[in-house]
């Protein structure tokens, strides 16, 4: 059960953020086998002094187009299915909507399975 969060700036379109939506759920169903149905993501624009980044750390070149993708996660996944998840999310917005490769910066946080309630205060997964 991911959550994913997904932090860009101001004045994409609706189609726009829908292609990241659509994009970042194919790679999670892909690589790490999540449900077509489980699908929990929020989008959040952040203006320029909201939004700080290194445009050149690690020798990637950083556009204001970057988008910061944060996805919490089931602590189940090996370092294998991680690194194909990234290499998923970057093919896959490189295809649509067009998001250059250093422009999609990923973060896994990871949680064990007690800590998620679905609704009605269960913890469904403990």
């Amino acid at each position: 059960m991911p959550f994913t969060r997904i932090a860009v700036r101001p004045g994409k379109s609706a189609e726009y953020k829908k292609a990241l939506i659509n994009g970042i759920q194919r790679a999670l169903i892909e690589t790490f086998n999540v449900p077509e149905d489980d699908y929990f993501m929020v989008i959040n624009e952040y203006d320029a002094d909201n939004f700080v980044f290194n445009r050149s750390y690690l020798n990637i070149a950083r556009s204001d187009d970057l988008v910061i993708i944060q996805i919490a996660a089931n602590a189940t996944r090996g370092v294998t299915e991680k690194k194909k998840l990234y290499a998923a999310i970057a093919a896959n917005l490189a295809e649509s909507p067009g998001v250059r490769g250093e422009d999609v910066f990923v973060n896994i946080v990871e949680v064990a399975r007690e800590n998620w309630s679905f609704g009605l205060g269960v913890a469904q997964y403990a």
